[in-house]
C-alpha cells in the first residue's frame, strides 16, 4: 500500500528524467512488459478463433476488441482520478493484478465467448498499468522533459507489443496456436506484478510540487475536467477526436491485417513480423517525443495523421509480403509521429494539479476507438470486404487530420498559442483561446 506520508511529502522535490533514472528506467520496463501483454493476442488470437474455436464471422471475431475498447477507454477515465486520490503505485498494482487470469482464460477457453470476458480483463490492466506508467514518467521527468518522457513510454510500450506480437507469433508457428504463446504471457504478467509490488515507488508528490494551488485553474472538479477536456476546448476536442480515429489502425493491425494477410497466403509467422513491424516503428517515439519538445506538438501530429493513414491505404494496392511489411512500417511512422504528441496536449494544456485526470480523459475518448473501430472494421469485413475496413480507416484518418490542421492550436509551454479558460469559466463550452 501507498505510505501517505510520501504522497504529501512534495516539498523540495528535484525533478528529471537523469535525477530519476533508477525509478524511471523500471517505469519503462513496466511499460515494455504492458506492451508485451496485449501484443501477445496481435498475431494469435484472431487466428484462434477462426481456425481453433470456429468462430466464421468477422464481425465475431472482433467482438474481443470492442469488449477491450470499451472496458480499457471506461478504466482510463478513472485510472487518472484514482491516480490522484490514492497515488500511481496502488492503480498500478491493481492494473497488474487484474490480468493474472488472463493466460489461464486464453489457454482453456472452450469458446470465443471465453476470449471476449478475458478481454475485459486485459482492458482494465491496460488501462490502469499504463495509464500510470504515463503519469510516473511524467512526475519524475517535469515539464521540460515532458515530450521525451511520453515519447520514452510510448516507444517502449509498443516496442513490446511488436516484441510480443512476433515472439507468440514465432512460438505458434513452432508448436500451436495454444497453449505455449500464453505460457510466455504468464512469465510475463507474474514478473510485473512482483516489481510493481517490490521495486517501484510512489511518484504523485513530484506533479504536486510541480503546480501553483493557489492558480485560478488549479484543482478543477472532476466534472470539468470531463468537460473542458472533451468538448470545451477546441483544441483539446480535436485531440480527443483525433486520438479516437487513430485507434482505428491499432485496431485493424489487431483484427484486419491478420485475417486478410493470412487470407492472401501468408503464413502465421510472416504475419507476426508485418505486425510486429508496424508497432516496432513506435519506437522512433523516442525520437518524435523529443522532437515535439523542440518543434511543438502540432507539426509532427498533422504529419502522422496523414502519413499513417497514408501507409494503411497502401497496404491495399500492392500485393506481397515485402510491400505489405515496407506499408506497414510507414503507417507505424506516422503513428510514431502523432501518438505521444497527441498525448502531450492535454498533459500541456492541464494544471498539474489534475494533469492526471485530463490524460485520462483524453484516454478515455481515444481508447474507446478501439470500441468504434472494431465494430466499424468487423462491419466492413462482414458485409464488404477485407479491404474495405483499410480504405474506411484511411478515409477517416485523413478527415480527422484535416480537423487537426483547422482547429489544433500549439500547446507546447515555449511555442503555444493555446490559452486555458478565463477564470470565470468553469471548463465549460466557452474555452477556445479565441473566444
Amino acid at each position: 500500500m501507498t505510505d501517505t506520508a510520501s504522497i504529501d511529502g512534495s516539498q523540495g522535490l528535484q525533478q528529471g528524467i537523469r535525477e530519476h533514472l533508477g525509478q524511471f528506467s523500471l517505469h519503462v520496463l513496466l511499460v515494455f512488459a504492458t506492451g508485451l501483454t496485449i501484443g501477445s493476442e496481435r498475431a494469435v488470437v484472431p487466428v484462434l478463433g477462426r481456425d481453433v474455436l470456429g468462430v466464421q464471422s468477422l464481425f465475431v471475431i472482433g467482438s474481443f476488441v470492442v469488449s477491450f475498447g470499451i472496458v480499457k477507454s471506461i478504466l482510463n477515465l478513472y485510472a487518472g482520478k484514482w491516480g490522484e486520490t490514492y497515488g500511481r503505485k496502488p492503480v498500478l498494482i491493481l492494473g497488474w493484478a487484474t490480468a493474472l487470469p488472463l493466460p489461464i482464460v486464453l489457454i482453456v477457453a472452450p469458446s470465443w465467448a471465453w476470449i471476449t470476458l478475458g478481454n475485459v480483463l486485459l482492458g482494465i490492466n491496460q488501462a490502469l498499468t499504463w495509464s500510470m506508467a504515463i503519469n510516473a514518467k511524467i512526475d519524475l521527468a517535469g515539464p521540460d522533459q515532458r515530450g521525451l518522457a511520453v515519447g520514452i513510454d510510448e516507444a517502449f510500450g509498443y516496442t513490446g507489443v511488436a516484441a510480443g506480437a512476433w515472439i507468440t507469433g514465432l512460438i505458434a508457428a513452432q508448436t500451436s496456436l495454444r497453449p505455449e504463446p500464453f505460457y510466455f504471457l504468464g512469465i510475463v504478467v507474474v514478473l510485473a506484478f512482483l516489481i510493481s509490488i517490490f521495486l517501484i515507488k510512489e511518484t504523485v508528490q513530484y506533479a504536486r510540487a510541480e503546480g501553483d494551488e493557489d492558480h485560478h485553474d488549479a484543482n478543477l472538479p472532476f466534472a470539468a475536467v470531463l468537460r473542458r477536456a472533451t468538448y470545451g476546448d477546441r483544441t483539446l476536442f480535436a485531440a480527443a477526436q483525433a486520438g479516437h480515429v487513430e485507434n482505428f489502425v491499432d485496431t485493424l493491425f489487431w483484427i484486419a491485417v491478420p485475417l486478410y494477410l493470412t487470407s492472401e497466403g501468408l503464413g502465421i509467422a510472416a504475419v507476426g513480423v508485418v505486425v510486429g513491424v508496424h508497432s516496432a516503428m513506435y519506437f522512433l517515439q523516442i525520437a518524435t517525443g523529443g522532437l515535439a519538445d523542440r518543434i511543438g506538438r502540432r507539426p509532427p501530429v498533422v504529419a502522422g495523421m496523414f502519413l499513417a493513414g497514408g501507409g494503411v491505404l497502401a497496404m491495399v494496392l500492392v500485393e506481397g509480403y515485402l510491400p505489405w511489411a515496407l506499408f506497414a512500417a510507414v503507417s507505424g511512422l506516422g503513428m510514431a509521429l502523432l501518438y505521444p504528441n497527441l498525448m502531450t496536449v492535454p498533459g500541456d494544456a492541464a494544471h498539474p494539479s489534475w494533469r492526471s485526470a485530463g490524460m485520462g480523459v483524453y484516454r478515455m475518448w481515444r481508447d474507446s476507438g478501439y470500441a468504434v473501430g472494431a465494430i466499424a472494421i468487423g462491419l466492413a469485413m462482414q458485409f464488404a470486404s477485407a479491404e474495405a475496413a483499410f480504405y474506411l480507416t484511411a478515409i477517416l484518418m485523413f478527415a480527422s487530420g484535416a480537423v487537426v490542421y483547422a482547429w489544433m492550436e500549439e500547446t507546447h509551454p515555449e511555442f503555444g498559442t493555446h490559452e486555458p479558460p478565463a477564470p470565470a469559466d468553469d471548463g465549460g463550452v466557452a474555452a477556445t483561446s479565441d473566444d
